[in-house]
């Protein structure tokens, strides 16, 4: 029986990514890595805007008071990401099973890592710098919950989020 980590991101995974993730275990090692994709990340617009203006991303804060997708939209993109995700996992050469996670991200999160019995966590987002200063990032949402270090990444770096 192979052991599982469960991965939950809202980005889609890069070489990069892939390569932090399977750095985790040996390859002798039978694991399954587990990817969840939330349709719908439910981020709050005010922080979102803040999140973008801290990265000196004026564009991108414009977009976020713009733009409103649809419930179609949102779950397409979450499709893309996780159809993108699954090709550079299967590009690495990792064993993997992936899925949409509707409703809460973190509930989503918890409830896989405790129906499988998973050995890991590992949430891979962008910076948000409100919710990472206050500690209320997806990854410390789950290790609260789970009672277990999750690993936090960002994004297309090697950088670890401080959870």
């Amino acid at each position: 029986m192979s052991d599982a980590i469960i991965i939950l991101t809202e980005e889609p995974l890069t070489a990069v990514d892939v390569a932090n993730i399977t750095d985790l275990y040996g390859p002798e090692e039978d694991v399954e890595l587990v990817l969840l994709v939330p349709a719908d990340t439910k981020r709050n617009l005010f922080v979102d805007v803040i999140d973008q203006l801290t990265m000196l991303d004026l564009p991108g804060a414009l977009r976020e008071l713009r733009e409103k997708p649809d419930a179609a939209t949102v779950m397409t993109e979450a499709k893309d990401i996780l159809g993108e995700s699954m090709a550079a996992l299967a590009a690495a050469g990792a064993k993997a099973t992936g899925s949409v996670a509707e409703g809460d991200a973190v509930a989503s999160l918890v409830a896989k890592v405790t129906e499988l019995g998973a050995r890991q966590a590992v949430v891979v987002t962008t910076p948000h710098a409100v919710a990472d200063t206050f500690r209320q990032d997806w990854a410390h949402q789950a290790q609260r919950k789970l009672g277990l270090p999750v690993l936090h990444l960002y994004s297309d770096s090697g950088f670890i989020g401080d959870s």
